[in-house]
């Protein structure tokens, strides 16, 4: 992935056969747009919990906590971005929204 972060599913140790996340192999992260806050909810006037940022395009969106669940629409709507990540501070963890699978730094 030309030096940038890979990822790996996170091992479920309830399940004997692991699962796999063919969206991995597409994978081009680019880094998080520089905003305040989720984009969708900062347009519209509404609040987050927290945000993830699309690994195809760098769209911050709110969680699936917050009421406008704008980083999963922004999964849902755009062909290919299936995988984002949390931009709390302290969190290194993503997410296959398609996949439905937590995924760890590689």
């Amino acid at each position: 992935m030309n030096g940038q972060r890979q990822w790996r599913v996170a091992v479920d140790p309830g399940l004997v056969v692991q699962r796999t996340c063919d969206h991995l192999n597409d994978l081009r992260e680019v880094p998080a747009n520089t905003t305040l806050g989720c984009e969708d909810c900062l347009r519209t006037g509404t609040r987050w919990v927290h945000l993830r940022a699309c690994l195809s395009c760098g769209h911050v969106g709110c969680c699936d906590s917050s009421p406008g669940q704008h980083a999963h629409r922004h999964a849902r709507a755009q062909d290919g971005h299936h995988i984002a990540r949390s931009v709390q501070p302290g969190e290194d963890w993503a997410w296959c929204y398609t996949d439905e699978l937590f995924l760890r730094p590689a």
